[in-house]
C-alpha cells in the first residue's frame, strides 16, 4: 500500500521529502484511515473514538444549552414578577407612597415603581381543597404595565381586577382548588381583628376575574394578586405599604443606581437587590453548571484515549509501511505528520458531527423530551420539580466555541505520542516491528 503511495506520488512530482502536510502525507494518512478486511479490529477502535468524540461534543453542548436555558428562563421569570429593586422604609412606614412611587420612577434607568402590600394567606375553594398562598396588593395601573402577568392571562381579564370586585390567580392553582374565571376563592390570614377572646382569623372570598400562567409552576401555583386598596383593608395596612419594587432597564447596573434611589427617595431606605434575594439559588446553578462541564468533558477525554490505543495498533500493524517509506526517502518528520492527520481526522471528524448533533437536539430540546417521555411513560422533567413549564435551551456562541476548541486539542494531544513513536522506527527496527 505504502509503495502504491509512493509510486502515485511520484507520478504527480511530489516525492516522500515534500512540503509539510503534501499531497503525499494527506494521501497516505487517508489510507491508513480506510478500512481493510485484516484491520478490522483497528477501524472498530477508530469507530468507537469516533462515536465517543461525537456524543461527548454534543452532550457537552446539549447540557450547556439546557443548563444556560434554565438560567436565563429562571432569571426572566423570577424579575419578571418581582422587583430588581426592593425599597422598604426604616424610619416608618410608607404613607406618601404614590409620591414616593412617582419620585422612584422617574430616576434615569428605572423603567415602573410597583408599591406592594404582601401577606401569607391560606386560599380555599367552596368545593374543598386548600392551599398556602402569598397575596400581593397591586394597583391595577401597574399591574398593566408589568407585562410578565398582563401579556399572560389565560382566562378572564383585568376589568374586574381594576374594578376592585375581583383578584388574579395563577393557573396551577386554580386548577389545584377546582377553580374558574367567576369562582370564589376564600382566603384566610391569621393576622386579623382583635377581639377580647384574642386575635381572629381574617377571612373573606373574592371572585376571580382572570387566570394567569407565568409557566414558572412556583408562581403560578401560589400567587394571588389583589387590588391595592382592597389588599390594604384585608392586611390592616390602611394607607400604607410595605414596600416599593423597582424595574430597572439593565439588571446589571443595580450598584449605579443605588445612590440615585437613594438621593431620589429624600429618607431613609433600605434596598434588596434581585442579587441578593437570590444569591443561593444562582451560586447552586453556576457550580452545578461548572461541574457539569468538567464531567462531561471526561467523555470527550476518554474517546481521545481510545485514538491513542487505535494509532498505536496502527503504527504497529503498519512497520512494513513504515521501513519501506523511510528508505525510499520519508523523513522521520513526514511519517509523524502521516500519523497525526490519521488521529487528527478522527477527532475533528468527530467534533463536526458532534456540534451538529448538539444543535439538532437543541433546536428540538421540547419535541425530544416530549418524545422521551411518550417512549418512558413518564413525565421528563416535570414542571412541578423543575419550575418550567417547557425545556428550554440556549446556545452560546463563546461557549460552543469553546468545546470545539476543548475536543480538538485533546484529540490533536493524543495522536502526538502514537505519531512520535511511529517517527522514531528506523527502517530495521520498523521491519522486526512487523
Amino acid at each position: 500500500m505504502a509503495e502504491a503511495a509512493v509510486d502515485r506520488s511520484s507520478k504527480s512530482g511530489l516525492g516522500p521529502a515534500g512540503k509539510p502536510f503534501s499531497t503525499f502525507e494527506r494521501l497516505v494518512a487517508w489510507r491508513y484511515l480506510r478500512a481493510r478486511r485484516k484491520e478490522a479490529f483497528i477501524s472498530v477502535i477508530a469507530g468507537f473514538s469516533f462515536v465517543g468524540i461525537m456524543l461527548g461534543v454534543a452532550t457537552l453542548i446539549i447540557v450547556m444549552a439546557v443548563m444556560n436555558g434554565f438560567r436565563t428562563e429562571l432569571v426572566s421569570r423570577i424579575l419578571g414578577i418581582n422587583g430588581h429593586m426592593i425599597v422598604q422604609p426604616v424610619d416608618g412606614p410608607f404613607t406618601d407612597y404614590p409620591a414616593l412611587a412617582s419620585k422612584l420612577a422617574a430616576v434615569p434607568g428605572v423603567k415602573m415603581a410597583l408599591p406592594l402590600v404582601e401577606g401569607q394567606v391560606l386560599a380555599s375553594a367552596q368545593a374543598g381543597g386548600s392551599t398556602g398562598a402569598l397575596v400581593r396588593g397591586a394597583r391595577a395601573d401597574d399591574l398593566t404595565k408589568l407585562k410578565t402577568i398582563s401579556d399572560n392571562i389565560k382566562s378572564g381579564d383585568m376589568v374586574g381586577y381594576a374594578s376592585g370586585d375581583g383578584v388574579l390567580i395563577g393557573t396551577r392553582m386554580a386548577d389545584q382548588l377546582g377553580l374558574r374565571v367567576g369562582d370564589l376563592i376564600t382566603l384566610t390570614s391569621p393576622d386579623g381583628d382583635i377581639t377580647p377572646m384574642g386575635v381572629s382569623p381574617r377571612i373573606k372570598s373574592y371572585k376571580i376575574s382572570g387566570l394567569f400562567e407565568i409557566g414558572m409552576s412556583e408562581y403560578d401555583s401560589s400567587i394571588i394578586f389583589m387590588p391595592l386598596e382592597e389588599a390594604q383593608l384585608y392586611f390592616n395596612a390602611e394607607g400604607l405599604v410595605q414596600s416599593i419594587e423597582l424595574f430597572v432597564d439593565n439588571p446589571d447596573d443595580i450598584d449605579a443606581l443605588r445612590p440615585k434611589v437613594e438621593e431620589a427617595a429624600g429618607r431613609q431606605i433600605a434596598i434588596t437587590d434581585w442579587r441578593q434575594r437570590n444569591q443561593t439559588f444562582f451560586s447552586a446553578l453556576q457550580v452545578e453548571r461548572n461541574v457539569m462541564f468538567m464531567i462531561l468533558t471526561l467523555i470527550v477525554l476518554v474517546a481521545a484515549l481510545n485514538i491513542i490505543s487505535g494509532l498505536i495498533m496502527l503504527v504497529k500493524d503498519k512497520g512494513s509501511d513504515i521501513a519501506i517509506l523511510r528508505t525510499m526517502g520519508a523523513s522521520a518528520g513526514a511519517i509523524m505528520r502521516i500519523f497525526f492527520m490519521t488521529g487528527a481526522a478522527i477527532g475533528i471528524v468527530g467534533t463536526v458531527a458532534g456540534v451538529l448533533l448538539g444543535v439538532l437536539v437543541c433546536v428540538n430540546i421540547e419535541s425530544v423530551r416530549q418524545f422521551f417521555s411518550w417512549i418512558s411513560g413518564t413525565v421528563l422533567f416535570n414542571p412541578q420539580v423543575y419550575f418550567l413549564s417547557q425545556l428550554p435551551a440556549e446556545m452560546d456562541l463563546s461557549e460552543t466555541i469553546s468545546i470545539v476548541v476543548m475536543a480538538l486539542t485533546l484529540s490533536f494531544i493524543a495522536t502526538i505520542f502514537p505519531a512520535w513513536r511511529a517517527s522514531k522506527l528506523d527502517p530495521v527496527q520498523a521491519l522486526r516491528y512487523e
